[in-house]
């Protein structure tokens, strides 16, 4: 049983996590559950305050808003800056793995696709996210309004399942389907602007995966597991021997997979030079130093 725990133990803190945030935010508005007079968690996962003290913003939230030309409040900008702060550094598409609800059910549908094989029906390129998301400020722009926000499954699903508003649960059983039956990650990995938008802050951040490119026999066990394979190609991970892409949702699965322990969580390291760059510098300094003896 223990073993069970420790190999599953990233996909355990995950769920803790998630359902620990929707807890917190439920019971502080249903039941008005406080510690020491003051809620620990209310609003939602675009605007929230911690402690009511401590305003929490969705920075993508707030840029949708500058877009549809209105003034942002000091408390605003505030929350957005403490959020990118730390999405810098635990990984911007922490977010997606660790927090956002619509997860635990693009998770499921994975697990039902590999089982049953299913095989895809489209074959959506993963920028496609990036387009939608400038898409979604040029409409936040047209319309005066916070585009994406008025249409997210992900919005939608926290909001009726704190506030008891309509067409959450709709929205996720599109995304389930979606991902169960169209394409693998179809929403998360191709489609949410959002986790584009948290891909971005992922590319600075300080946490990072490791690799131990000594120990790895190139079984191909983490590239399956992984929902953004594309960031472990070993191509690149072996020269650099970090997942250093923004993409990586740092959902531990590469580590609890990998037979032979080649991941691990690590602080982020200088990114290794490129191999054309490195050559141009040793090449400029030898003829410096042929140079100086002529």
């Amino acid at each position: 049983m223990s073993n069970v725990i420790y190999r599953n133990r990233y996909a355990i803190s995950r769920r803790i996590c998630q359902i620990s945030i929707l807890l917190l935010f439920y019971t502080g508005f249903t039941y008005d559950w406080k510690i020491g007079g003051v809620k620990v968690l209310q609003g939602n996962l675009s605007a929230s305050a911690l402690f009511g003290v401590i305003p929490l913003t969705d920075p993508y939230a707030a840029l949708q808003i500058l877009f549809s030309g209105h003034a942002l409040l000091f408390e605003t900008l505030l929350g957005a800056l403490i959020i990118i702060v730390l999405y810098a550094i635990l990984g911007g598409r922490t977010f997606c793995s660790w927090v956002c609800p619509v997860n635990m059910f693009t998770d499921n549908a994975q697990k039902i696709r590999a089982h049953f094989k299913v095989p895809s029906i489209l074959k959506i390129s993963r920028t496609t996210r990036y387009w939608i998301l400038g898409l979604s400020l040029v409409l936040s722009f047209l319309s005066g309004v916070a585009a994406f926000e008025w249409i997210s499954p992900i919005s939608m699903f926290h909001r009726e399942l704190i506030y008891g508003m309509q067409m959450g649960w709709v929205g996720v059983a599109v995304i389930f389907l979606f991902d169960l039956f169209i394409q693998k990650q179809a929403w998360c990995g191709h489609l949410c602007p959002l986790g584009g938008f948290y891909s971005i802050l992922g590319r600075v951040s300080l946490l990072r995966i490791n690799f131990n490119k000594e120990n790895c026999t190139k079984c191909g066990d983490c590239h399956r597991i992984c929902p953004e394979p594309q960031v472990l190609n070993l191509s690149v991970i072996f020269k650099e021997e970090m997942v250093y892409s923004g993409n990586c949702t740092n959902c531990g699965r590469c580590i609890t997979s990998c037979p032979e322990a080649c991941f691990q969580f690590s602080l982020r390291k200088n990114k290794p030079k490129n191999q054309e760059s490195l050559l141009k510098e040793v090449t400029r300094s030898e003829n410096e130093s042929n140079a100086s003896r002529g």
